[in-house]
């Protein structure tokens, strides 16, 4: 179905392998096949937000030693991130926008947006871009609730990050997702899942539903369509396959039947 289309760059979020030197985990990457990675700069992993700067700088050393770039990370965007971003040429910081059980949904975005309008001089300085992620649940979570937080702002320096997993879980057609985020789309995630019924549960009689994240083919969002949009809108930006899987164990071996599977829905032969 690709007809000669391709995205930007395909990357992977590095979450599952916090253990790993930078060294191992470029490498790591390079093996499953990807063009490059977002990284989570918290607490506990390879980039730190106390130590971003200089790490940030590191891995970026790193990463293009192996071939690799730093498209995007998953951080707060504080000021000492949006300016390792800018110095390093990351375009990307990604975040999602939590609904804290008890608040306002309205009064929460319009929080939101205050912390935007602090940092958007910022940003531009910076060449930095935030994108704003839907996620199920108490989050803002569907395409319209992202439109509706960020459609004022520049599309340069605030977008939309659209996550498959998310749009199928919170029964969303992609193809009117997308089409809804189109003016400030700046990176889609690549993931899948779907619900789960747990019956009997604590002593409930009626079915309760769990999420399960699971392999491309396996879940309630179609890839094939979603590639089909982007390739008729002519999208350029990244593809993020965001390696989240329920069972952690298979990580790796999902990940590489994912890489496979992508790269048969865009007739892509990867290098062996």
């Amino acid at each position: 179905m690709g007809h000669g289309w391709l995205p930007g760059s395909i990357t992977v979020f590095t979450k599952p392998w916090p253990g790993l030197t930078l060294g191992r985990l470029a490498a790591h990457v390079r093996t499953l096949g990807f063009d490059g990675v977002e990284l989570p700069v918290r607490p506990g992993f390879q980039v730190s937000p106390d130590d971003v700067s200089r790490q940030l700088r590191e891995a970026a050393k790193v990463f293009v030693g192996e071939g690799l770039r730093i498209a995007s990370v998953a951080a707060q965007p504080t000021p000492s991130v949006i300016a390792a971003c800018g110095e390093t040429g990351v375009p990307i910081i990604r975040i999602c926008v939590d609904i804290p059980k008890g608040e306002d949904y309205l009064e929460t975005e319009s929080a939101v947006r205050r912390g935007l309008d602090a940092i958007v001089r910022k940003l531009a300085e910076d060449r930095v871009r935030v994108g704003v992620q839907n996620h199920y649940g108490g989050y803002v979570s569907n395409a319209m609730g992202i439109r509706h937080l960020i459609e004022d702002y520049d599309p340069a320096v605030v977008g939309a990050v659209w996550d498959g997993a998310h749009c199928g879980l919170d029964g969303e057609v992609p193809r009117l997702a997308l089409a809804i985020l189109w003016s400030h789309l700046c990176l889609v995630n690549l993931k899948n899942a779907r619900w789960r019924a747990e019956r009997a549960r604590n002593g409930h009689l009626a079915a309760r539903f769990e999420a399960e994240f699971v392999t491309g083919p396996d879940g309630l969002c179609p890839w094939e369509d979603v590639l089909a949009e982007l390739r008729g809108r002519g999208y350029g930006g990244d593809l993020c396959m965001t390696a989240e899987y329920t069972d952690h164990v298979h990580t790796d071996d999902y990940l590489r039947s994912d890489r496979l599977f992508l790269a048969g829905l865009l007739d892509e032969e990867l290098p062996r």
